[in-house]
């Protein structure tokens, strides 16, 4: 809290004012109210236990429980844990200022900080939510009235189910961020641009425009699975490519490095879905541009090259993918080269665990498809 309160203290001054509070911090300052109130009513039960006579009761955790587990607690837990890693890259991006940095320094030196950072604090809270059904556990397990035991289970069973759905929503959240931003930084370029093979006259050129592919990426029910940095081989060149594995199909881009502009908004710093890798080329203000189209699962072959046969060549590391038509015709194919034999074996794995999870949805569909619904004994 210390670090919050600073801020808001220095906002009334009329300082750090374009720094967004709750991107930073979230709902911490009620989390912290929630969890103190929880922690004090704990206490507060044990306390009056140990002051009563030998005769009183046994304490009555189930009132304490219930009011915070089945109320607010969890709820407040999801809302911060969901916001931390927006939060997390938004603190990055601020450090490169001065005055943050010194607003830092200052907040981190105080006792009451314990020499901890501001990152390492933030992070507290989702440690705080995993160990709940720890104290829960051990509450039940010291619990001798079998109906209190009961309660307790259900409530410790509620707080893992609510920590299982925060884990869903930060991972759906996670990859609706990361398409998003892909969205941006991936370039289609139209198709006489693609292959030289095609003329479209300038006159008809409006017809294609209304069917690019940017919103390829924004089915919900679209993942990335794996993406990384490789090399192709083509006639008379080495290119550098980055490669986005989907669900359900296969991208290749060429890296496209520009001039940075002097005073650019550093985007990179804006994108914390993506990897450090794709983070430098967009810092260097570049893009992914698409080779081809994109490579159906159920279209892809993968295969890997004996150094024997590409050593002449200069290549090391290699393996091929070919992108088939529905008449079993190579349509396109990628000699692609990775850095070291273990990237390139981790890549073909990859590949081939998702063609084949994409092949046994597909047959699960259709099975589903053809599968005829019961009828009513009555028909």
């Amino acid at each position: 809290m210390i670090f919050m309160n600073t801020l808001k203290y220095l906002q009334t001054c009329e300082c750090l004012l374009d720094v967004d509070s709750w991107r930073l911090f979230a709902n911490l300052e009620e989390l912290s109210q929630t969890s103190f109130g929880f922690v004090s009513s704990l206490f507060a039960i044990i306390k009056d236990y140990f002051d009563a006579p030998e005769t009183s009761p046994p304490m009555d955790f189930i009132s304490v429980l219930s009011k915070y587990f089945r109320g607010s607690l969890c709820q407040s837990h999801q809302t911060y844990c969901l916001n931390y890693s927006a939060a997390i890259f938004y603190l990055e991006s601020l450090k490169q200022r001065e005055d943050f940095g010194t607003y830092l320094k200052w907040c981190e030196q105080n006792e009451q900080c314990r020499r901890l950072r501001l990152p390492e604090l933030l992070v507290a809270p989702l440690h705080r939510l995993t160990r709940y059904p720890l104290l829960l556990k051990n509450i039940w397990r010291r619990s001798t009235d079998s109906t209190e035991k009961i309660m307790i289970y259900s409530i410790k069973e509620k707080v893992e189910k609510s920590i299982r759905d925060l884990e869903g929503k930060v991972k759906w959240l996670d990859n609706f961020q990361k398409c998003r931003h892909l969205q941006e930084i991936i370039v289609w370029p139209p198709l006489w641009d693609r292959d030289k093979r095609f003329f479209i006259p300038e006159c008809l050129k409006h017809v294609f425009k209304e069917h690019m592919a940017e919103n390829i990426l924004s089915p919900t029910s679209r993942h990335l699975l794996y993406e990384g940095k490789l090399t192709l081989a083509e006639s008379t060149r080495f290119l550098d490519v980055y490669l986005f594995l989907f669900n359900d199909f296969l991208l290749v881009t060429k890296t496209k490095r520009n001039k940075k502009k002097v005073g650019g908004l550093d985007t990179g710093v804006m994108c914390p879905s993506l990897t450090p890798e794709l983070q430098t080329v967009i810092k260097e203000g570049g893009s992914c541009k698409v080779l081809d189209q994109p490579i159906p699962l159920d279209r892809l072959v993968v295969k890997s090259i004996d150094a024997l046969h590409v050593s002449v060549f200069g290549l090391r590391n290699a393996f091929l993918i070919q992108h088939e038509s529905r008449y079993q015709q190579c349509i396109a194919a990628f000699l692609l080269q990775a850095q070291t034999e273990i990237i390139k074996k981790t890549w073909m794995a990859q590949i081939t665990a998702a063609i084949s999870c994409f092949t046994k949805s597909q047959e699960t569909k259709k099975i589903s498809f053809f599968t005829p619904s019961t009828e009513s004994s009555e028909i």
